[in-house]
Formats: C-alpha cells, sequence, structure tokens
C-alpha cells in the first residue's frame, strides 16, 4: 500500500497550513498604533470566550504524545490507557468549579505567580526554573520528536531519515503565528486545530474498523476488534496483566491518576493559561465543562486505533490478512514497536485526499500543543524571571518582545534535544512515569497551599526538597510499586511533611498568606452544574461497561 502523498494530498495539507498561518496572523495584527500589552501577549487581552477557551484547553493537550503514545499503549494495554481522559473529564469539574475562581479572582498570568502570592518569591523562582526547563525538556522535545517519527512513517520509509527535517518543520510553523500573536493566535487556531483533530482522528478510526475484516462494515469492524480482542476492552487491569505495573487496576481510580490528573489540568501552566483569559470566570467554566465533553470522544480517536492496530497485528481467525504488517511493529533484534500503531494505519489505509486531511489533523495536534507550550514558556519566563530580575528600571516595557525572543530560544533548543530522545517504547507512558517524580510534590504544596490555611512557606519548601528523594526511594525495585502508586504515596507523604513543618514553625496559627474564601466562592450557574451531573452519570456507564 502506497504510504506516500498524493498531489491532492499536498494540496489538502497546503490548504490547512494556509488557513492556519492566515487565522494567526490576522487574529495577532492588533490595534493600528496601538503597542500590544503584556495582557494582550500572554492573556489574549482576556477577550476569549467558553467555545474557544474548551477547543483550545483540548488542542493543547492532544498531541502527537497522545496520538501517537496514547495509540501505542492502546496497542500494548487497550482500553484501559482510556482512563487518563475519561478521569480527565471529571478533573475539569473538580479544578472549574474549586481552582479556577481562586486563579482568577488573583489576577494571576502564571501558575508561578500563585505560588509568589502564597508562600514567597523564592519558591516561585525555583518553581518557575523548574517549569521551564519541563516544558523545554519534556514537553517540547517530545512532542517535536513524536511529531517528527509519525510524520517519518507516514510520508517517509519509516527509516528515521525525515525526523530530523520534519522537527524543523513543525518548530517554524508553530513559531510562524504564535511567538508574533501569542496567546490569542494560539487559542484561535486552537477552534480550528480541534475541530480537525476530532473530525481526521474519527476518519481514520472509521476507515481502520472497516479493513478489520475481510468483508469490511464499520460495525462489522468494531465488533470484530470487541470478540477478538476482548481483553483490550477492560478499564481495570488484574493483577496478572503484563501492563499492570503500567495501570495498577482499582488504583487507577482511587490513587495515583488523581495526582496526575490534577496536577496536569489543574496547576499546568499551558493549560491553565487559556482559562485564565477568559473573558468572565463564568464563561472560563463553561470553557472548562466543554474541554470535559469533548475528553469523553478522544479515546474513539486514540485508542481505538491502537486496539485496531493490535488486532491486525496478531491476526486472529477472521481478521483481514494486511501485508507487511509484522515487518511493520516488528523492531530488528526483537520487540514491538508500539507507537508505530497510529501512523501505520494512516498510511495504510487512508486514501489520496483523505489521508492529506487526516496528516492535517495530525500536524493539528502537533502544532497546537507546540504552540500552546512555546507561548507558556515565554510566559512564565518573562513574568516570574525576566520581569523581577532582569528587567531594566527604565521605564521601557519590553515585556512583549522579550516573551517572542525567549519564546523562540525555547523552541530552538528543544529542537536540537528532540532528535536525542530515540526509540522510546510507549512514550505517553514513559513521559507520565518521569513526570511523576516531581508532579506529586508540586501538587502537594498546591492543594494544602489553596485548602490548607496554616501552611506556610517553610512547609512547602521542605515538602518540595523532601518530595524527589522519597519518590525516587518508592522506585526500589524491590518494592516491585507500579509508579502510579508511587506518585500517590510520594503525594501523601509530601502532605504530611508539609502540615508537620508548618504547625512545628508556625506555631499553630494560620499563615498571614492563607487564602480567605467563602462558599460563594465556589458557587456554579445552572450550566455548569447541569453538565457536571450529565459527565458523572456517563463516566459511571462507561466504567460500569467495560469493567
Amino acid at each position: 500500500m502506497e504510504s506516500n502523498f498524493a498531489f491532492l494530498d499536498y494540496l489538502v495539507f497546503a490548504l490547512y497550513a494556509i488557513t492556519i498561518l492566515s487565522v494567526g496572523l490576522w487574529v495577532s495584527r492588533g490595534k493600528k498604533g496601538v503597542k500590544k500589552t503584556a495582557q494582550d501577549y500572554f492573556l489574549a487581552s482576556k477577550s476569549l470566550p467558553w467555545w474557544a477557551i474548551g477547543a483550545s484547553l483540548i488542542a493543547a493537550n492532544i498531541s502527537a504524545e497522545q496520538m501517537i503514545g496514547m495509540s501505542g499503549s492502546g496497542m500494548a494495554i487497550g482500553l484501559a490507557i482510556a482512563s487518563y481522559e475519561w478521569m480527565a473529564a471529571l478533573t475539569l469539574i473538580i479544578v472549574g468549579k474549586y481552582f479556577l475562581p481562586i486563579f482568577i479572582e488573583k489576577g494571576l498570568y502564571t501558575i508561578p505567580e500563585f505560588i509568589e502570592k502564597r508562600f514567597s518569591t523564592n519558591l516561585k523562582t525555583i518553581l518557575a526554573v523548574f517549569w521551564i526547563a519541563l516544558f523545554i525538556f519534556v514537553n517540547l522535545t517530545s512532542v517535536l520528536f513524536l511529531g517528527g517519527k509519525a510524520i517519518d512513517t507516514i510520508l517517509g520509509n519509516g527509516d528515521g531519515s525525515m525526523i530530523f527535517p520534519t522537527i524543523i518543520a513543525l518548530a517554524l510553523f508553530a513559531a510562524a503565528y504564535s511567538l508574533y500573536g501569542g496567546l490569542a493566535a494560539v487559542a484561535w487556531t486552537d477552534v480550528i486545530q480541534v475541530t480537525l483533530l476530532v473530525v481526521g482522528g474519527l476518519i481514520t478510526s472509521i476507515i481502520a474498523l472497516d479493513h478489520v475484516t475481510p468483508d469490511g462494515g464499520v460495525f462489522a469492524g468494531l465488533s470484530h476488534i470487541y470478540e477478538t480482542a476482548g481483553d483490550k476492552f477492560h478499564m481495570i487491569l488484574k493483577k496478572d496483566n503484563p501492563e499492570f505495573m503500567n495501570l495498577p487496576g482499582i488504583a487507577v481510580l482511587i490513587g495515583g491518576m488523581w495526582v496526575a490528573n490534577l496536577y496536569y489540568w489543574g496547576f499546568n501552566q499551558y493549560i491553565i493559561q487559556r482559562t485564565l483569559a477568559a473573558k468572565s470566570l463564568k464563561e472560563s467554566q463553561r470553557g472548562i465543562i466543554f474541554a470535559a465533553f469533548l475528553k469523553l470522544i478522544i479515546p474513539l480517536i486514540v485508542v481505538i486505533p491502537g486496539i485496531i492496530a493490535y488486532v491486525m497485528f496478531t491476526e486472529p481467525e477472521g481478521v483481514a490478512v494486511i501485508d507487511g504488517v509484522n515487518d511493520a511493529f516488528v523492531k530488528t533484534g526483537g520487540g514491538i514497536n508500539y507507537d508505530k500503531a497510529y501512523p501505520w494505519l494512516i498510511a495504510s489505509f487512508i486514501p489520496a485526499g483523505i489521508k492529506g486531511l487526516v496528516v492535517a489533523a495530525l500536524a493539528a495536534a502537533i502544532v497546537s500543543s507546540l504552540a500552546s507550550m512555546v507561548n507558556s514558556t515565554s510566559t512564565i519566563f518573562t513574568m516570574d524571571i525576566y520581569k523581577p530580575y532582569l528587567a531594566k528600571k527604565d521605564g521601557k516595557d519590553r515585556d512583549v518582545f522579550i516573551g517572542r525572543i525567549s519564546g523562540a530560544v525555547a523552541l530552538l533548543i528543544a529542537v536540537f534535544v528532540a532528535p536525542m530522545l530515540g526509540n522510546i517504547d510507549q512514550a505517553f507512558q514513559y513521559i507520565q512515569e518521569y513526570t511523576g517524580l516531581v508532579s506529586p510534590g508540586i501538587l502537594a504544596v498546591f492543594l494544602l497551599g489553596l485548602f490548607y490555611k496554616k501552611t506556610n512557606n517553610k512547609g512547602a519548601i521542605t515538602g518540595i526538597l523532601v518530595s524527589i528523594p522519597v519518590a525516587l526511594l518508592l522506585k526500589i525495585p524491590a518494592l516491585e510499586m507500579p509508579w502510579m502508586d508511587q506518585m500517590f504515596y510520594t503525594c501523601l507523604i509530601t502532605m504530611a511533611v508539609i502540615v508537620m513543618v508548618s504547625l512545628t514553625t508556625g506555631k499553630d496559627v494560620d499563615d498571614p498568606k492563607g487564602i480567605n474564601f467563602t462558599g460563594a466562592l465556589f458557587k456554579t450557574g445552572p450550566v455548569f452544574n447541569i453538565a457536571a451531573y450529565a459527565i458523572c452519570i456517563i463516566l459511571v456507564v462507561l466504567y460500569a461497561v467495560f469493567w
């Protein structure tokens, strides 16, 4: 099956690229003769409506890490990996109701800024430097590398020769509009990107299902993969499952998954930044709930393709015989390259013309995430490092200029580091596991900083410092503990340390910087409440059916 683009594919992809660049530059133009302010550049002039916020949240979230990495985990593990998506919907409800009111009331630009207002400038600076490093060396590099790997599989020979040129092309594309326009350009182009992402993803799943059986048919294909790979349709893995160490059964619902999700959706700058740019709190909360609904359908786009690839690879009875399927996934020297699942399906089954649209959807997922990460990296550097420490006190406003320069430097570093990631099996799980070394401690600081008034600066700093060795200690092979459980216990231990240090150094009194809030602060409107109940009911049904 031909993997190269036809002329029509190039035409469709070119149309996508021109549209995104045109829209990005158009919304970036600003008023003639009026200089952009930091609020214009980093918070889109606080003008985003709910539907743009929701779309931008998903576009920032769904990248090569999900499209490629989660499909790879879908092939290896099955539907259980969808817990990241479905539990995220519930997490978004919590973030919208209990975190956003506080963040918006404080008029934040960045998450480190909250740390400064609640604790100290020193702790803010430590976390700001950490986040910049994390965005550059983990997030940006992984998205660029996985994106390059996917395009190499679809358009090239899969030998890696196109990976670095593709990394450069993706970086330039994201930079072309995001560096100039800031968050406004990112958010408004995300509306197009997420539409394309969902449509293109569903097309891939539908066409792949149609090719699973010799006789074809989408519903027949869905029924067939459910019958032949029934073990891949369990959300809660048993201990005898070889992937239990990655998704440890019921602990996924009541343990470490909460650490990963609350950290990511509640305190991750490149996610939360678009909610801070809302017209109002109500608009921000509606955007969050819209994103939660979108999360419910993401497994259809990123997990089901992985299960389809698994069925085609194992070739049980009644499955269409696909030439070259074993060669596509078996690595030299043995082992299975799971992360080739999604790009292989596109290269093998998507016809000319539609392939251009589907690859554009994949590019949209990659580019929108890159743009969001670059913008947030520049926001943290400008507002939390440059302004307090490096800005000259000459009265000149260089925030936007510094934001553009720092974003460009971050992207340039990531371009050269990305190829060093090499061949990583199940990249999504790999990224989650090693981000999990630091996320429990940070989550503990934020949760207690928000909701426990006695938490003080000494307790927070001690907790952050203790959390890393605790996380490393729990990774000792002799413990044989799933890394998700490690995250959960690290978070609980860190919270206990923060509470003990705060109580022993704060003389059992509330910290002066503790947050005072009333029940009215967390009051949400009927639209949010009804939607939240609907999402909870859907989640109960999904887990009951696929338990």
